[in-house]
């Protein structure tokens, strides 16, 4: 772990934020050299940042001795070059041994899944949060989604919490967020809070977060084309909007209406997309499964699509 703090490195990113998928072998054990590839690759192609074991990465299929193994490799194979975060998630006795299982691997920080199973109300979400927080030294970026939905009170109480710096929203409610946004702005003036946008295929939402503020975004692209999602990044951070609007036509629309088309395809079509750029990582485990043959046809065809874009724009025939 580096000592800058980890929030203070993320307010300085240059790339988008990289959530690698989990490599199994045949024999399906957890294949950490072909992990440790993938990571690799992702840094070297301008990833800012490190998620490792989060959704992308089938947090919810490992085993807490698999989550430190994998989430050891990517902080040694980044060297300290980009930050690594872990997920942590379930109940608040597993949360804080994942956790403290990520801080003895070296993570610089925490993702916090919603809890599992369980809808709880916000005194006990709060109480939950505030638990996993002080459980280590990390710092800690709490996964707004599903179960885990909260007021604009009770994430001004989380950005008051010790540890906790920030919040990713999956849900998708920007009302909701722009009411965040402004509660944790005028009760805390002097602090700053992290957002990020954390849909499935953050890039389709990438301008309607712009406007209410919140410019980092999760990328499960960057995972299988780094080049279409460093160049929507750059385009995106630019102000270019004629790429930006021609890879959200092209590739981004489409992806997402794939995605749309399985269960679980924002892991396991991610992860065949991993595959198809010859990385051999496996399948998903159950009880997820993998795409038919058509989808993964079709998720060729996209890929195929935005990089012809891009080419197209280098060669000087579109905007």
């Amino acid at each position: 772990m580096t000592s800058a703090p980890l929030a203070a490195r993320l307010t300085a990113v240059a790339g988008p934020l990289f959530f690698p998928v989990t490599a199994y072998g045949p024999d399906g054990g957890v294949d950490l050299a072909a992990f440790r590839a993938h990571v690799r690759a992702g840094v070297d192609a301008g990833a800012a940042a490190v998620f490792a074991c989060c959704g992308t990465g089938e947090f919810h299929a490992l085993t807490p001795e698999e989550f430190r193994l994998v989430v050891a490799a990517a902080v040694e194979e980044t060297a300290g070059a980009v930050p690594v975060v872990a997920g942590a998630g379930y109940g608040t006795a597993l949360a804080v041994r994942y956790a403290r299982l990520a801080e003895e691997a070296g993570a610089d920080g925490l993702l916090a899944m919603p809890p599992y199973l369980v809808v709880a109300d916000q005194e006990g979400l709060l109480a939950h949060y505030t638990a996993l927080a002080a459980a280590t030294g990390l710092e800690t970026i709490v996964y707004q989604r599903d179960n885990a939905v909260f007021t604009p009170e009770t994430v001004l109480a989380l950005a008051r919490t010790p540890g906790i710096i920030g919040l990713k929203d999956g849900y998708g409610d920007l009302d909701l967020m722009q009411r965040i946004v402004s509660a944790v702005r005028t009760g805390l003036p002097e602090q700053d809070f992290l957002y990020f946008n954390g849909l499935p295929t953050a890039e389709l939402t990438g301008l309607a977060y712009r406007g209410i503020g919140i410019t980092l975004y999760s990328s499960a692209v960057f995972a299988f084309a780094p080049d279409i999602a460093l160049a929507f990044h750059r385009a995106l951070g630019s102000g270019d909007d004629d790429l930006v609007n021609g890879l959200l036509d092209h590739f981004y629309r489409p992806l997402v209406e794939l995605r749309a088309k399985g269960r679980g395809y924002a892991v396991s079509l991610v992860k065949a997309g991993v595959r198809l750029g010859g990385l051999a990582v496996g399948e998903v485990r159950t009880p997820l499964t993998e795409p038919p043959t058509a989808h993964i046809e079709e998720l060729t065809g996209i890929i195929a699509s935005g990089r012809a874009l891009l080419e197209k724009r280098r060669a000087g025939e579109v905007k």
